[in-house]
Parts: C-alpha cells; structure tokens; sequence
C-alpha cells in the first residue's frame, strides 16, 4: 500500500491544501448531486487514504497552515500598501501634524504614538538618532492615544503646547517619563519645559486639538494599525518597535523608490 501511494503524494499534499475550499464546496453542493459522485464506499476509501497520508505525514498540515499565513500576509501587506496610497495625503501632508527633523526632507517617515506605549518610549532614542543622523529626513508624528484617559489628556497637552511653541521640547518630557500618566504629572512635566499651563489647559479644549486626534484616530482605522508603535516608511507599513537599523535600512528603501 505504501509504494502504490507514493506516486500519488505530489497529487494529494495538493489536494490537502485545497480541502478546505473543497469541504465547503461538498457542503453547499446538493446531496443528491454528492451522492452521484461518490457512493459510500468510494467517500470511505478517500476518507482512509487521507487519514492515512496524514498520520504518516503530520507535517502537511503545519505546511498548510503557513501558506495559508504566508498568503495572508501578503494579501493584508498589498492591502496596506492600497490603503497608504490612498490616504497619502493626509498621512504625509497634514498640515495640523506636527514635523520634526527636516520640514523639507526629500523622505517622510510617519510614527503613530502614545505617550504611555512602552515601546514607543523604548523606540524613542533610535527615532532621535534616526532624525540627527539624517539631514534630509522629515519625521510625522502622529498623536495617537488608545491606551486611557491620561493618554488622551497628554496627546491634547502635547497638541496643545504647539501654541506655546514648546512641542518638541513637551514630547520629547513626556517620551522620557517612565511610570503612569496622570493629569498633575502631565502639567508638571510642561511646567519644566517652561509652558504656561493656565493657558496649556484652556488651549487642550480647543477644537483643532480634538480634531487632529480625531482624524488621527479615523486614518489609523482606515489602515488597519490597532497598537503602537506603528511606523510608515514611503508604502510600507511597520507595525510595532523596530532597531534603528530596521529604520535605516526602511528609510533608505523608502528614499530609493522616490
């Protein structure tokens, strides 16, 4: 039985990979249609040589399982990538967003944020070096608060602070304070960058600031980005902390394709 299966093994590890769209196929075919087919006897030879194939061969399934995750990946990758062409202007050209690094860079990375996310602050030096390593790089910061009230009250406080012309100086505060977030740590933190915070607080409320995190919010949706860090790159999407060399190398590609 093993040597007559043999030849057929090219044929079958095919046909396990098209099972599942084939169960489905059974499943919404007409009995009547099914039982021309096969009879019973012939379902249950199938039935045995596939459990066969299976037991002597287990790792078809795990095989199976990464094309399926491989294909995925790709199929969510080009739905990025379509997703970043057409929000491309507000991505890269908002002007509410704040920029830092070169206003006139020939390459603009975009970060999605928050001033509570772990690996945001964990990023944060390679972003900076980043940034002073390349004269020509335009940096997007997107405010982008998902993780609590405090994280909303510092994006609207950093947001906020752009009146002052303090921002960079206020991110760059609340980047580097380790612990959690609250109201009175937030306005201690602007307070050491010299902002007016009886002013900050008023200009929080402002309905641009709440705008700019509005459409923040609604942009990430519309690409899929669910957590934070979350980077662009030209067309390529980077969910999640990277090195800076990951960076170089993305900003690099990024640069190349123009």
């Amino acid at each position: 039985m093993r040597r007559l299966m043999r030849p057929a093994l090219p044929f079958l590890r095919s046909a396990l990979l098209a099972l599942p769209v084939a169960a489905l196929a059974l499943s919404a075919a007409p009995a009547h249609a099914q039982s021309a087919s096969f009879d019973g006897n012939q379902k249950a030879a199938i039935e045995k040589i596939v459990r066969d194939y299976l037991m002597e061969h287990p790792e078809v399934i795990l095989q199976a399982v990464d094309a399926m995750q491989e294909r995925q990946k790709t199929a969510e990758a080009e739905q990025a990538r379509k997703a970043l062409t057409e929000n491309k202007q507000e991505l890269l050209r908002n002007p509410a967003d704040p920029v830092i690094g070169n206003p006139q860079g020939d390459v603009t990375v975009v970060e999605f944020f928050d001033y509570q996310c772990g690996y945001c602050k964990a990023v944060q030096a390679d972003t900076q070096s980043l940034i002073k390593g390349d004269s020509k790089l335009r940096f997007v910061l997107k405010e982008f608060p998902i993780l609590g009230p405090a994280s909303l009250v510092a994006s609207k406080a950093a947001l906020a602070s752009r009146g002052q012309g303090k921002y960079v100086e206020f991110h760059n505060a609340l980047m580097a304070q380790r612990g959690q977030l609250d109201e009175a740590v937030i306005m201690r933190l602007a307070k050491s960058v010299g902002l007016d915070t009886d002013r900050l607080k008023k200009d929080m409320e402002s309905p641009d600031v709440l705008k700019v995190i509005a459409a923040n919010q609604a942009l990430a949706e519309k690409l899929n980005i669910r957590g934070t860090p979350a980077f662009v790159f030209g067309d390529e999407l980077v969910p999640g902390a990277i090195k800076l060399d990951d960076m170089k190398r993305l900003t690099d590609a990024a640069r190349a394709k123009g």
